[in-house]
């Protein structure tokens, strides 16, 4: 084992950590011969961002490598998903590069870039997606991987202060980004672990996806289903980012958004888009129907906070940031939620199949690609944002979301 210094890019900022991980396991790459699961054929916007993200693959077959296997996984997924059979060298390629990665942990990720959990569970979601058996021995591997770095679990047992995480403490059930120093849990990576654990089999009355809901439901604005300070007085269903200590507000609450005043002018945390819809979607994994209170205040929510021009709640000032992670959340959770059409604030009916296509057309380059650019050449776009191919990744992913893969 080594000690490591890995850069994490959250739904926020970019902190440091140092992490404490374990050597690559040195494993030959699989042969799949599955054939993948059909596929609607690819619109032609999709085949152009796919083209794009097959001419930016790296000499060793990834996607962004310096963040480790997950965009690589992100890429492969929409590829697969898109028609690319495994046979496709792009494809075939990014596979043999992923097993570079894999860890005698079972987790999949880059001891250097460190975000274990981030990244084992997109790889997990990949190869969710791939029929077979082929990975069978690598998925079950994940899952116990994944669910040994729960927050509350026997590797993650105690805080960063020494307190034990039992079923009252706020990180109860959530996922961080696991390595020493990064123990607390956010939303960010729990959804992201949620969906490829429910995508990979683990049905919702798994202990790992219960104990997670006690942990979704913590971060929501709802003071019905959620007795933590931050949330008292709160009905308006949104979602934040983390449970973390708070030392500006003096208790367990953390969102990007900010805070804001109530009525009363008590200082209070703002829920924002981007973490509601990974919410949404968290809920329904772990088994919630849209009768439940907490399904049904995020959806309020949503439909309060309708917009594809901003990611709604977040400062004006940095309302772009993580715009397309956004969309992609915003995809997801509308997908797997079910209803094709949301009613907004104003009554309007609203196709947001329609609108997440129409807003995509719109903002793809001629090379096929997407991207969020910073605001000048000098500054650099948060959460990875102006990488072209990560941002690419993102949205056919969001597109064949809307379609109904």
């Amino acid at each position: 084992m080594r000690k490591t210094y890995c850069a994490l890019v959250v739904s926020g900022a970019v902190l440091a950590t140092a992490c404490v991980l374990p050597a690559l396991h040195a494993q030959a790459p699989i042969t799949a011969t599955a054939s993948v699961k059909t596929a609607l054929p690819a619109t032609e916007m999709e085949k152009k961002g796919l083209e794009y993200l097959v001419s930016s693959q790296t000499k060793e077959g990834a996607w962004v490598p310096q963040f480790g296997p997950a965009i690589t996984s992100m890429a492969l997924r929409a590829m697969i998903r898109g028609g690319m059979g495994l046979d496709h060298p792009a494809v075939k390629k990014g596979l043999e590069y992923l097993e570079t990665k894999r860890q005698t942990d079972g987790g999949y990720y880059d001891p250097e870039a460190g975000r274990p959990t981030y990244n084992s569970a997109l790889v997990l979601n990949l190869f969710a997606s791939i029929p077979g058996d082929a990975y069978k021995e690598r998925i079950a591997k994940l899952q116990d991987f994944l669910k040994g770095i729960q927050s509350g679990g026997a590797q993650v047992a105690k805080d960063d202060k020494g307190l034990e995480i039992n079923k009252e403490h706020p990180w109860y059930g959530g996922f961080g980004y696991a390595g020493k120093g990064a123990k607390r849990p956010d939303l960010s990576n729990t959804h992201f672990v949620l969906e490829a654990l429910h995508n990979s089999g683990i049905k919702a009355d798994d202990p790992v996806m219960q104990n997670a809901l006690v942990f979704v439901s913590r971060c929501q604005a709802n003071s019905e289903t959620n007795n933590l300070p931050w949330a008292k007085g709160q009905d308006s269903g949104g979602l934040i980012y983390s449970t973390r200590w708070n030392d500006q507000l003096k208790l367990y609450g953390e969102s990007f958004a900010g805070t804001t005043k109530d009525r009363d002018g008590n200082e209070i945390l703002v829920a924002y888009g981007s973490m509601t819809y990974a919410g949404l979607k968290s809920f329904i994994y772990a088994g919630l129907t849209k009768d439940d209170p907490r399904v049904k205040a995020a959806v309020r929510w949503i439909a309060g906070n309708y917009t594809l021009d901003t990611n709604p709640g977040m400062p004006a000032q940095t309302a772009a940031d993580g715009l397309y992670y956004y969309y992609h959340t915003f995809g997801k959770g509308l997908a797997v939620y079910g209803e094709d059409v949301l009613v907004d604030a104003k009554g309007i009916q609203r196709d947001w199949r329609k609108d997440l296509t129409e807003r995509m057309k719109a903002n793809q380059r001629p090379d096929g690609s997407w991207i969020n650019l910073p605001k000048s050449e000098k500054e650099l776009s948060r959460w990875a944002e102006g990488e072209a191919s990560y941002v690419t990744s993102l949205v056919v992913l969001s597109l064949q979301d809307a379609r109904g893969q």
